[in-house]
């Protein structure tokens, strides 16, 4: 599942919600991207 991010109000906004409408359920804002996951590499040694 692909979670994208309110640039306004910060807030995570559903995959489902996208599909019906392109602005924020909470603040109403149109800025929205998908944050970047970091991920972190571990070697045994």
């Amino acid at each position: 599942m692909v979670a994208h991010k309110c640039f306004s109000c910060e807030k995570i906004v559903k995959q489902e919600y996208i599909k019906k409408k392109v602005r924020c359920p909470y603040c109403g804002s149109k800025v929205l991207y998908k944050p970047k996951v970091v991920s972190t590499k571990v070697e045994a040694i």
